[in-house]
């Protein structure tokens, strides 16, 4: 195990004056402090911020460190985590993408984490992870015994999407793709693309980044082509939404020219012309599951028990042709 005197020795400085960089205090020059930073990044040494206090110290605290706030997904899944905590006698500390933020994570300043932001890498998580700081992850596959990836079923909505498309004579298929970064669009590119290829199918893939202006001018460019889709699959609602709009503008309609598929089933899928077809999962349920287990393997030492989040494909108006039914859900 990485100690301070480790690295002390990596960055050519004493102890204290490492102490001094790491924990923010005394009198040393900029260089020498990013010096030690360095070090310390680079043998990935993390000190415990509360070991100096009281071992094993307990702050009531749960963080959630997030990508954004923004947009009714992150919104239910907070409001899920929130409904938990007011039943308990611990805080909630939701710490949305920023370097501060994540020094909160790297110091263990709250007796357990949710994390759902990519930018904080895995194997910090995994170094991180212990019996007393337990650890869930919404966005990525990580084993540990005190680590509980807790994820949606992205393969079973993505294959219940296909089969509905596909059922319905439409062959000329393609994927608008989400962030490249991302583990949800990573595994419901690679069902459609499974799906795709067991039915003698070949699927462009268009690479966007889960916003609605990427989806828009995706769209824009598969409109100029010669070859249009007979049907697209966005690996979120947004993206969706924006390509709709790029029809709309040049006079096309969902889905007699081309049907359009999201994932997530944003509140305003609902109200839209067309509605949008999309992917469903209780986000509430998805918060409520991720800090249940938390806390009981915090209060209980509970071992954690993955399982998915189960999907299910909501057929609207805009992937539904005339005389199939269509899903008001």
């Amino acid at each position: 195990m990485t100690t301070i005197r480790d690295v002390a020795r990596h960055a050519g400085v004493s102890v204290t004056t490492a102490s001094y960089a790491l924990n923010e205090t005394g009198t040393i020059g900029d260089a020498t402090r990013k010096r030690v930073l360095a070090a310390a990044a680079e043998l990935n040494y993390h000190p415990n911020a509360f070991a100096r206090h009281l071992k094993y110290r307990k702050t009531q605290t749960i963080g959630v460190f997030i990508a954004r706030f923004g947009g009714a997904f992150y919104e239910e899944v907070l409001e899920g985590i929130h409904s938990v905590i007011m039943e308990t006698d611990y805080e909630l500390l939701v710490c949305p993408e920023s370097r501060t933020d994540r020094h909160i994570l790297l110091h263990r300043q709250v007796d357990g984490a949710i994390v759902f932001d990519t930018k904080i890498d895995s194997r910090s998580l995994l170094n991180l992870a212990s019996q007393h700081f337990p650890i869930v992850v919404l966005d990525r596959d990580l084993r540990s015994d005190f680590i509980l990836p807790l994820l949606l079923d992205n393969a079973q909505g993505v294959r219940e999407a296909f089969v509905h498309l596909y059922g319905q004579g439409f062959r000329r298929l393609a994927y608008v793709a989400g962030a490249a970064d991302s583990f949800d669009n990573a595994e419901r590119m690679a069902t459609f693309m499974a799906e795709a290829s067991a039915h003698g199918l070949s699927v462009p893939v268009y690479q966007g980044n889960f916003t609605e202006v990427s989806g828009y001018d995706i769209a824009a460019h598969i409109l100029q082509s010669d070859e249009r889709p007979e049907a697209v699959f966005c690996a979120n609602d947004q993206m969706a939404i924006g390509f709709l709009r790029a029809m709309r503008e040049r006079g096309l309609h969902a889905p007699e020219d081309i049907a359009v598929v999201g994932f997530d089933d944003i509140p305003l899928t609902r109200y839209m012309q067309p509605t949008l077809s999309t992917i469903g999962a209780s986000r509430y349920d998805w918060g409520r599951s991720a800090v249940r287990q938390l806390i009981d393997f915090l209060e209980d030492e509970t071992p954690f028990r993955p399982h998915w989040i189960p999907t299910r494909l909501l057929a609207r108006q805009s992937s539904s042709l005339p005389g199939t039914s269509a899903d008001s859900g």
